[in-house]
């Protein structure tokens, strides 16, 4: 008897970097070992040297084909053993043991856009959101918002699929919703550690994409995927310390310290960043920081529980939708930890 791995990792495609997978049959009692791909076909090799070698870090039953089957989360590896050029992951682990007795803890608000496919004969091959008429637009913002309804939330049945599929993985999800535009929506993963959450992040993110495969949608991680008065696609993220767990000063010192380190940060959280963070639709320009309670349109934002508690976390509200959450992550916690020790 046997069963099927399917390994998944990130590509060297720029500005944002692609998911791939492949799938590999194992026997009964066999694990997932050390495996490898052509780089020449993915962005991260030349043709001439083309091996790139795949390393599981982390494993989950395969909620899609069920079974005995599994996903099997992979980092890229050169030849060497090295991290690859394009392995984020391995700079996020080191970071994660540096500052581990800082027990910093992370949730991701990932938010993401279904496309509707079309002709691929046609001159534009993807359409518009769903909700969205050809060539038009649907009526403003505000109704689609946690929205119920067939004229107002589009796109439920994948998004209710991929619910149970995180849950019947094992993943730490924590909720959805659906988004202010037609057809974008939002599932968060954690409180999780650094690396933990950014790995379950890459599982939930294929999974999506492969569940939509069958309902002939495309999801897109694009921050502005309609230009207009619409809200972008983020990846707000949620981090607190042992320490702004215990006080309301170490609380605003992390704010301080993103601030300060802010330029950095937006020039790493997510291509095509200028195009969301304009100074509407519930942002702070990206050249320009503030922090503040219960405000959405802060670069940082307090949330009014740990304002009333005076301890607790912080949400960082400019990470994209396209961001690498292992460099996300990890910028915000050798900031955050990294003033704090100094």
């Amino acid at each position: 008897m046997a069963y099927r791995a399917m390994y998944i990792w990130s590509d060297g495609t720029e500005p944002t970097p692609l998911l791939r997978s492949k799938t590999n049959v194992l026997k009964d009692g066999e694990e997932p070992g050390i495996w490898g791909f052509d780089g020449s076909s993915t962005n991260q090799a030349p043709g001439g040297d083309s091996d790139v070698v795949l390393r599981p870090v982390k494993q989950v039953p395969d909620p899609i084909r069920g079974g005995d089957d599994i996903l099997v989360l992979s980092e890229c590896l050169t030849p060497d053993f090295e991290p690859h050029p394009t392995n984020t992951r391995a700079a996020c682990v080191a970071a994660y043991e540096k500052y581990a007795d800082f027990n910093p803890i992370f949730g991701l608000e990932q938010e993401y856009t279904f496309i509707t496919m079309m002709d691929p004969t046609a001159s534009q091959y993807y359409g518009p959101p769903p909700g969205f008429p050809l060539g038009g637009y649907p009526a403003p913002q505000g109704p689609y918002y946690c929205s119920v309804g067939a004229n107002r939330a589009f796109g439920r049945p994948v998004v209710d699929a991929h619910s149970q599929a995180c849950i019947d993985a094992g993943l730490s999800i924590e909720g959805t919703n659906a988004e202010v535009m037609p057809g974008q929506w939002e599932y968060q993963i954690g409180p999780l550690p650094p690396v933990e959450v950014s790995d379950q992040i890459l599982i939930a993110r294929w999974m999506i994409e492969r569940i939509a495969e069958d309902y002939g949608l495309q999801v897109t991680l694009h921050p502005k995927p309609v230009t207009g008065d619409w809200n972008g696609a983020g990846c707000h993220t949620n981090v607190s310390t042992r320490q702004m767990m215990e006080s309301y000063d170490a609380v605003i010192a992390a704010c301080e310290a993103l601030g300060a380190n802010a330029a950095e940060h937006v020039k790493n959280y997510g291509a095509d960043i200028e195009m969301r963070l304009t100074g509407a639709h519930e942002t702070q320009r990206y050249d320009q920081f503030n922090y503040a309670v219960s405000d959405r349109g802060a670069s940082v934002r307090i949330p009014w529980t740990t304002y009333k508690n005076q301890k607790g976390y912080i949400e960082d509200r400019r990470p994209n939708s396209n961001c690498d959450p292992y460099l996300v992550t990890r910028l915000i916690m050798e900031t955050i930890c990294g003033a704090a020790s100094s």
